[in-house]
């Protein structure tokens, strides 16, 4: 599975490493990614979630229930 939020998107994005010298070599800045479970009431259910410390801040704000909808609507996941 690939390093990409399920629920915000993020994914790894390139850029460089910038030395001393002001050489520059390419570099992977990687998404802050977790292996989640979280419990989605209204399924009585648990659901596994590959999301980032964002994405958690999101749901705990938004709740689960809606991020999982507005997650596939644009198109993050497929199922949960």
């Amino acid at each position: 599975m690939s390093r990409v939020c399920q629920v915000t998107g993020k994914k790894m994005m390139v850029g460089n490493n910038v030395s001393h010298s002001k050489a520059r070599t390419r570099r992977r800045f990687y998404p802050n990614l977790f292996e989640k479970k979280f419990f989605l009431a209204s399924e009585d259910r648990w659901v596994n979630l590959k999301v980032s410390a964002a994405g958690i801040r999101l749901i705990n704000k938004k709740g689960l229930a809606a991020v999982l909808k507005e997650a596939k609507q644009k198109g993050y996941i497929n199922k949960y």
